[in-house]
């Protein structure tokens, strides 16, 4: 008579529960030392998507009065906007391709569609706080009559807002 006539476990094809027990004893106790750093990278991710977002909102604000005339004007020691011609509408550029860029890093760093939310609202509560705030001069930082400012508000946080809608739509991809 073999084993498999008198063990009914031998005969389904089980291991031995000893075996099955020093399998066991042999699992990592510890958790992985991925994981321990997983919470970490989650905020660290989100802190430098805030500060990318702040960074690029500066830089869009400061190139929005850019024209043709101030290529020249500037390597003479002139300020952005000083110079003559049509306006060039870099910031507006920026503001999609960055913010764009940001949406994805966020989301990306963190696995979690929440981490869209504190960069765009950064971003576009700086824009709109720049462009209702006087300098001591008087001088607003986004006047009225410049376009390009107020296209690049409006296409910037529209990117945030196509980027979270298309996420929405297709999930994330894990």
């Amino acid at each position: 008579m073999s084993q498999a006539d008198t063990d009914p476990q031998a005969a389904s094809g089980d291991a031995a529960p000893q075996q099955r027990r020093s399998d066991l004893e042999q699992l990592p106790a510890e958790p992985r030392p991925a994981a321990t750093w997983e919470p970490i990278l989650r905020i660290a991710g989100v802190v430098i998507a805030i500060l990318a977002a702040f960074l690029s909102g500066v830089i869009e604000l400061l190139l929005s009065p850019l024209r043709a005339g101030d290529f020249v004007s500037v390597w003479r020691g002139d300020s952005i906007g000083s110079g003559g011609g049509p306006p060039i509408p870099l910031s507006i550029v920026l503001a999609v391709v960055l913010n764009y860029v940001i949406a994805w890093f966020a989301v990306s760093t963190t696995g979690k569609r929440w981490a869209l939310g504190p960069p765009w609202a950064v971003w576009t509560l700086f824009m709109l706080i720049a462009a209702g705030v006087r300098t001591r001069e008087g001088d607003y930082l986004l006047s009225g009559d410049n376009w390009v400012a107020l296209v690049m508000i409006l296409l910037g946080s529209l990117t945030f807002a196509v980027y979270a809608y298309r996420m929405i739509m297709r999930g994330i991809s894990r």
